[in-house]
């Protein structure tokens, strides 16, 4: 009998009654690939649920879970407490211990399993101030509560009819799962999903992406604490797909020539990093070779889809993909049907280039809040569109407030935000999200984002001004690899900007610029400000006056997810930005009012 799938567990058993043997987990082991079945998965799911049982876990009991990397464990982990009733609370193993403190206590944790011993070392230091009863580690460490303590104490079968018992109580309304937000401001909210949210947008999102259940491979490296990933491995278990766990960000390139997958969901920092790397190497080219590159890349910043560049241009694009791009797609392991990209705004440029290359981009549109998935774009009956997240979701209703901002609808809506009632009205009314984005549906029903509502602001002289936007157009420059842009009640617009230090620094060097060889030395060089200045007087082309930047200053750190300026999403915390450069913030407004 077929099972119908309504719980986030009912994915993997649905696939042991197609294919019990299918190598469903791949991971590295001593320089070798080894699988784990659907069958092997489940047994150990199950191992681990009777032991959870022996420790005394309940129904509604919350589990922690933290891993430096994606692996097979965390997804047995999965199974086992979701299907006695409990609620797994992932946490992203970047954050501070504080952070841990404040997350397993709001959180009502009473057990925490981490990938390591560092991650453990992270915790511990405050479990005597949490109700946490235990640390488990994934890796075998001398005198720590181990995985393997669990497999062995699962090993006795007798306590199966309760796990059988609790699993079939298991309701596709009860909470599944607490994500806390990463958050650009402010303290973590942990927003409550149920099984239903996440299932029905699985299946949704599974009509939209342009994949038939037979064997493909998958890479899996994005944080599985991150519900983009998560949602992931729910849909690669529904299809039946191989998963093959990348060993870490550092060898992806390596993992991703090794496996070939045929699909992978990234974030717009990755890609603009894989474009980085690209591009750097090809300024390094000579000849004919750098002449072929260049015009294969302006002839990829034209792309339209749907033919609309008339057949010249796609004769051209013929030769192109031959002799240049075709060296993309191996990069990417040669088999790379398509990618999806979420989490922040891309830029229209990358999905133009990547498109040309032979290698689609779709770029949806998602909120934790939201399971993720509201809209994407599909090459399928004209739904992609450059610029644009797509069109809504099966089922998920759009809709554009007075103000501009995005509200939506459906049973991808979470419960609400775990203790926060308040809130949780706030945020949702009348079954609208109200997701704090701004944008406009357009009458083919392509959504786009302009900004965050929270985000936007006016100028002393009433200006509205959308950063995002502006940010966006920056980050397109080669020499810019983050920028923040201010003005909020000031005259004038202007941006905080962390260069691009690989690219800036090498360019240095062929315009022979001296400096002294650190950041600071190079930023304050007149030759590199005067060339910054250029690629903003570009970017500013493409606004009305009124939000052209006008003034900048360079920062010498490059801001990262350790120093606290990058969210573990990797987007940018606003208000930390700004208070670490108020000097920069005070000498920009200084400098123009004098």
């Amino acid at each position: 009998m077929s099972i119908k799938i309504s719980r986030l567990f009912d994915f993997a058993y649905c696939q042991l009654e197609k294919n019990s043997k299918l190598n469903i987990f791949n991971s590295k082991v001593a320089s070798k690939w080894v699988a784990t079945t659907v069958r092997e998965y489940l047994e150990k799911a199950n191992k681990i649920s009777r032991a959870l049982i022996h420790l005394g876990v309940k129904p509604n009991d919350k589990i922690a879970i933290v891993t430096s990397n994606n692996r097979v464990e965390w997804s047995i982990l999965d199974i086992a407490i979701l299907q006695i009733g409990a609620v797994n609370v992932p946490l992203y193993p970047t954050i501070t211990s504080k952070d841990y403190e404040y997350i397993i206590n709001h959180s009502d944790a009473v057990l925490c399993f981490v990938s390591d011993k560092v991650l453990y070392d992270k915790v511990a230091v405050i479990k005597e101030n949490t109700k946490l009863k235990d640390i488990y580690t994934f890796d075998t460490i001398e005198s720590i509560s181990s995985w393997n303590s669990l497999l062995n104490l699962g090993e006795n079968t007798k306590n199966q009819t309760e796990v059988d018992l609790l699993k079939s109580k298991v309701a596709p309304s009860n909470l599944a799962t607490i994500i806390y937000t990463s958050g650009t401001t402010g303290t973590p909210k942990g927003v409550m999903l149920s099984h239903k949210n996440i299932v029905e947008n699985t299946l949704v999102s599974a009509k939209a992406l342009d994949f038939e259940a037979h064997k493909h491979k998958v890479l899996s490296y994005l944080p599985v604490c991150h519900i983009f990933e998560r949602f992931a491995l729910y849909y690669y278990q529904m299809m039946g797909f191989e998963i093959y766990f990348a060993e870490s960000i550092d060898k992806l390139g390596d993992n991703l020539k090794e496996v070939q997958p045929h699909f992978i969901p990234v974030v717009p920092r990755l890609l603009e990093k894989i474009y980085d790397k690209i591009a750097d190497k090809g300024s390094q080219l000579k000849g004919l070779k750098r002449l072929l590159f260049y015009w294969s890349i302006d002839l990829g910043k034209r792309y339209e889809p749907y033919q609309k560049n008339g057949w010249w241009f796609h004769f051209q694009l013929n030769i192109a993909r031959k002799l240049v791009f075709s060296k993309w797609r191996e990069a990417l392991g040669g088999n790379i049907k398509f990618l999806v990209s979420g989490s922040a705004p891309l830029q229209p440029v990358l999905i133009r280039l990547f498109t040309a290359a032979g290698i689609p981009i779709y770029e949806g549109y998602g909120m934790t809040e939201t399971s993720p998935g509201i809209s994407i774009n599909d090459f399928r009956n004209n739904g992609f569109k450059i610029g644009t997240v797509g069109k809504a979701l099966d089922g998920i209703q759009i809709k554009i407030a007075e103000d501009g901002e995005i509200l939506v609808k459906g049973s991808n809506i979470m419960l609400g935000y775990y203790k926060n009632e308040k809130l949780t009205k706030q945020t949702i009314q009348n079954e609208y999200l109200h997701t704090g984005d701004i944008g406009i549906l357009d009458k083919e029903g392509f959504l786009k984002i302009t900004d965050r509502k929270k985000e936007m602001f006016k100028t002393s002289g009433g200006k509205y001004v959308a950063p995002a936007v502006l940010e966006g157009k920056l980050k397109e420059s080669r020499f810019i690899e983050q920028a923040m842009v201010i003005g909020e009640n000031e005259k004038m617009p202007a941006s905080i900007i962390q260069p691009h230090f690989e690219f800036l620094t090498e360019w240095a060097k062929l315009k022979n610029i001296k400096y002294d060889g650190t950041y600071n030395s190079i930023i304050s060089n007149k030759r590199v400000l005067k060339r910054i200045q250029k690629e903003i007087n570009k970017a500013n082309e493409s606004f009305g006056n009124w939000e052209q930047i006008k003034a900048f200053e360079l920062t010498p750190d490059i801001w990262t997810i350790e120093n606290g300026l990058l969210t573990p999403t990797m987007k940018m915390k606003r208000k930390v930005v700004k208070e670490k450069y108020q000097n920069l913030y005070q000498k920009i407004y200084q400098k123009k009012l004098e």
